[in-house]
């Protein structure tokens, strides 16, 4: 014990000394030593960045999750039959994107890191946006698992990416509202899909495809006409963006200094390998799991499962939507008020439970308003948990290289979720999808409980280095310590962990 304190001693560091740190670097100093903006500038500095990065973010996670989900209102308008799957072909399907986008998450996020993200998030868009429209065009069977394939390995750099960019820019405690914002847009894709498709189901026939061809290659133009304009919207870091003045840039950066202290963000390995053998981001890569599974469910065969209850396709389509618009206001209104009070995981366990509610109506009962109710409740009770889950796990990661590693390693575990969705609802298991419903019960009881263990462990951690840095007292450190302290990350003593 008496080794544990004398290791922690050797990393206290009160914030205040953050500003009086020396530094060869001018451009450093001047960050370190400024004084900050006001509140009210502070939040005008806020507002402009949000307008700048968010919305063109958002656009292109809307189109990404759109280009992944859209399948399932494909097939409302005969893709299995054309394509003629049998079985479960049409879920091998659906599951063979997820190991490929899984595998190009974590070096995609060094990308980000080695390369601009201008370039890199540039270059994947064309790239999915081509093989959604290679999609339409499919024969059979071996041709939709080839260009799943394709879509998963370049579409995997978009989330994880997204995520670590927006923690570039902003503070720990600001990026849960953004990520928000971001996801919102895969609410939105659901809304957007639904009645995109009910409009294209209109063109069967025409220039000889089918309806399904129409919403992969019409879908995929549009995020292709996006993918063009992406290279000069995308603004790569706060040094170089050219619509805030000399003096924001500063504060930007000074800012995000003050909320990470001398944590490195060096470009090195041991970064890397840091993150990969730190055991809270195996919890939350769980939780992840656990919370994209009912998602990417929901997204995937939502449109069937609607049509199961009495419903047309068209209107199917339709009926589709506002389930995804009550998702939308909750998940981004709820993680706004979980960055007001700087809190996590209480907000996920109560959507948790609003999502086992949502389940276990539809696998409970047989009627149809009660069953659409509970399409409401288990959209409104999923979603949130992706932003809060994402901005909990980044806030707790020190270190650029590590926290970028991080994020994707989460991101991967999510998508392990991916794969476990596209086998929860068989054909057999129809109409009613029981065994289904009550798979993804399970999955978001797992989730609740890895929530709740997550948020006790950061509560006793933080009260046992106050405890901890109350007895050994505030100290000047020596340029060893220092050092020492940049490759500790989240290690190091004056760290708090968000709750």
């Amino acid at each position: 014990m008496a080794d544990a304190v004398r290791d922690d001693t050797l990393v206290v560091q009160s914030q205040t000394e953050i500003k009086h740190e020396k530094s060869s670097d001018s451009v450093s100093v001047r960050i370190t030593e400024a004084q900050g903006f006001d509140q009210h500038e502070t939040k005008r500095l806020l507002r402009k960045l949000d307008w700048h990065l968010i919305p063109f973010m958002s656009l292109i996670y809307l189109l990404c999750f759109l280009d992944r989900t859209n399948i399932g209102n494909a097939r409302l308008d005969h893709l299995e039959q054309d394509l003629k799957l049998q079985g479960i072909q049409y879920n091998d399907c659906l599951a063979i994107l997820f190991p490929f986008y899984i595998a190009a998450e974590i070096p995609s996020n060094m990308m980000m890191k080695r390369i601009r993200p201008s370039i890199w998030l540039t270059f994947i868009m064309v790239a999915w946006s081509a093989s959604m429209i290679g999609q339409g065009f499919v024969k059979d069977y071996s041709g939709l698992m080839a260009t799943r394939v394709f879509l998963g390995l370049f579409e995997g750099g978009l989330f994880p990416g997204v995520n670590y960019y927006i923690t570039q820019w902003y503070c720990r405690h600001e990026t849960g509202f953004r990520m928000a914002l971001f996801f919102s847009a895969a609410t939105l894709a659901g809304a957007f899909g639904g009645i995109l498709a009910r409009g294209i189901a209109e063109m069967s026939g025409v220039g000889g495809l089918s309806a399904w061809s129409w919403i992969f290659i019409l879908e995929g133009l549009l995020s292709i006409l996006v993918s063009f304009t992406a290279y000069w919207a995308i603004y790569d870091y706060p040094a170089t963006a050219q619509f805030l003045t000399s003096a924001e840039r500063d504060e930007v950066e000074r800012r995000l200094l003050q909320d990470s202290g001398h944590l490195s963000n060096d470009f090195d390995m041991k970064y890397v390998w840091q993150a990969i053998k730190d055991w809270k981001i195996y919890i939350f890569m769980l939780i992840c799991m656990t919370g994209f599974c009912p998602i990417y469910s929901f997204a995937l065969f939502l449109p069937t499962i609607i049509k199961n209850m009495g419903y047309t396709a068209n209107n199917a389509q339709l009926m589709s939507v506002p389930p995804y618009v009550f998702a939308c206001f909750f998940t981004i209104a709820v993680s706004w008020f979980a960055d007001r009070i700087r809190q996590r995981g209480v907000f996920m366990l109560s959507f948790q439970l609003i999502a086992i509610a949502g389940f276990a109506c539809l696998a409970g009962s047989g009627n149809a308003s009660v069953q659409y109710t509970g399409t409401v409740l288990a959209a409104i009770g999923i979603y949130p948990q992706i932003p809060l889950g994402m901005a909990w796990n980044g806030a707790n990661i020190g270190g650029s290289l590590k926290r970028g590693t991080g994020i994707a390693m989460q991101v991967m575990g999510g998508n392990c979720g991916g794969i476990i969705a596209s086998y929860v609802y068989l054909t057999r298991d129809g109409p009613r999808y029981i065994a289904g419903h009550c798979i993804l019960i399970g999955l978001v009881s797992v989730a609740f409980f890895l929530t709740l263990f997550m948020t006790i462990w950061c509560r006793k951690e933080n009260a046992r280095r106050d405890t901890l840095t109350r007895e050994i007292g505030v100290q000047e450190l020596t340029e060893e310590q220092k050092i020492l302290e940049r490759e500790l990350a989240d290690n190091v003593l004056w760290f708090r962990y968000m709750t």
